[in-house]
């Protein structure tokens, strides 16, 4: 489990300045769902799915990230 947590932190923060657009929304959502189902017990291929869809999905709600721009 603490293995896990330090992954998803070491992941995903490198991500954290460059998701001004849904294609690294939906990879940094793939990858933070796929470390936290694995973390879980879950599966990391549904979690990366869900995640990516989620990260995706955020793009037009304001969640205190940068605001997406279409490339």
């Amino acid at each position: 489990m603490r293995k896990s947590i330090l992954l998803l932190a070491l992941f995903t923060l490198p991500l954290a300045g460059c998701m001004q657009d849904p294609a690294s929304r939906g990879l940094a959502g793939a990858a933070t769902g796929a470390l936290v189902a694995d973390a879980t017990g879950g599966s990391a291929i549904n979690g990366a799915v869900i995640g990516g869809l989620a990260g995706v999905a955020t793009c037009g709600v304001n969640l205190g990230l940068p605001p997406c721009y279409n490339q």
